[in-house]
């Protein structure tokens, strides 16, 4: 999460960010103009890029001059990836979650086991088997 913030921390003017990505301030402007990339603006209105801007117009040229991508393409592939990015923020935060619910059931599970004195067992699929949970401190009959 640090490393995104710096990433995304607005702090180069429009002429240290043009020589950053290798074009001219026109082409930022352009750019910007185009819907390609959203600088940030300070109270008197002065643009202020990111490393992540920066990043993002170097793909831009990759993709025009490289590949052969006019913007309106560009700008299909940008929308995307900021999808895919996104889904992954989604998955990793889900991710989490069924880590965090999984961890509860199984406490869960040993309190239940220390508070009846039974066996729990637990049933996977798509095996067929029944595996005795592992219990802690579990008194054997």
């Amino acid at each position: 999460m640090v490393a995104r913030v710096r990433r995304e921390t607005a702090v180069y003017i429009i002429s240290v960010a043009a020589e950053l990505a290798g074009v001219h301030p026109q082409t930022l402007r352009t750019y910007e103009r185009k819907g390609l990339i959203r600088p940030s603006r300070t109270a008197g209105g002065t643009r202020r890029y990111s490393e992540r801007d920066v990043e993002r117009v170097r793909l831009i040229q990759e993709l025009t001059q490289e590949e052969g991508v006019n913007l309106a393409g560009v700008l299909r592939v940008l929308r995307l990836e900021e999808e895919l990015e996104e889904t992954r923020e989604r998955l990793t935060e889900a991710l989490a979650e069924v880590e965090r619910v999984r961890r509860d059931a199984e406490y869960a599970l040993r309190e239940q086991a220390r508070a009846r004195s039974a066996e729990i067992v637990l049933y996977r699929e798509p095996s067929t088997e029944i595996e005795p949970h592992r219990t802690v401190g579990r008194r054997r009959r």
